[in-house]
């Protein structure tokens, strides 16, 4: 695959930031905004029509993996990004949009995959949007490559970034949490010490919050592809380690 050279873009484009909207969306209610939305630009702001556009695919999406999953990849996206010296704008629209085709994933059981989805969904509405075609290209890029499971490996710094930020909201308390809110969601158990983790299926009964750490989220911080998101992962790993060893302590009865 050919590199993609990223324009540096018009000054508009460039100080290009988005904030809290002051109206809710009437699909999704109760949605606390993130930090780095504080400071919206105008209509023509391409981050800002972004923003409006990814919001209105996750009224169906399960919390697990819902708008708010997608603003805190785009905290997570502007800490990391600006570390690593990221195009900002094509990264934060990415951010938003990455995780548009989650919901076809979730229904189909896994047999779609959401990131090669979503760049599917993603493309008529990032071809409108006022950036460059190498931006473009990019931004598309990166949903499809943003997947832990997927086969399209991340091969711009922005797709490394939203790489890295999207695996690093699956880990840490928020990953614990959002294993077991997975869990229930797909109607799994609790835990199912009797049950092979490396054996049972996904989107069953025995796919729990702790097969989940067993399967991906304890490999995640040997996948982080940039400096800073390692150094976020090492802290988020740590705590992932001492959560699960008491858990299974305390399901035993020894805590």
């Amino acid at each position: 695959m050919k590199p993609f050279a990223v324009s540096t873009g018009t000054t508009t484009h460039m100080n290009c930031k988005i904030n809290m909207l002051k109206r809710r969306s009437r699909l999704i209610e109760d949605i606390s905004e993130p930090e780095a939305l504080l400071e919206i630009g105008d209509a023509s702001c391409p981050v800002r029509q972004a923003y409006e556009i990814a919001r209105k695919f996750y009224h169906r999406a399960r919390s697990s993996h819902d708008w708010d999953h997608s603003l805190r990849v785009y905290n997570l996206c502007e800490r990391i990004g600006e570390k690593e010296g990221a195009d900002m704008t094509t990264l934060r629209i990415a951010a938003l949009l990455h995780d548009i085709g989650r919901h076809a994933q979730d229904i189909s059981r896994g047999a779609i995959c959401h990131a090669q989805h979503g760049a599917r969904m993603a493309g008529p509405a990032v071809r409108q949007l006022p950036v460059s075609d190498d931006r473009k290209d990019n931004i598309i890029h990166c949903i499809r490559s943003h997947r832990f499971r997927g086969t399209t490996p991340p091969r711009t710094l922005e797709a490394r970034v939203l790489y890295d930020a999207d695996k690093l909201d699956a880990i840490g308390a928020v990953g614990v949490a959002r294993a077991f809110l997975f869990a229930g969601e797909v109607g799994a158990r609790l835990h199912s010490p009797e049950a092979d983790v490396y054996a049972s299926e996904p989107y069953s009964r025995d796919d729990t919050g702790f097969r989940e750490f067993k399967v991906k989220l304890c490999r995640i911080r040997e996948k982080i592809l940039t400096a800073e998101g390692r150094r976020i992962a090492d802290q988020r790993h740590e705590f992932m380690e001492l959560f699960f060893k008491r858990f299974l302590e305390e399901y035993e009865g020894k805590r």
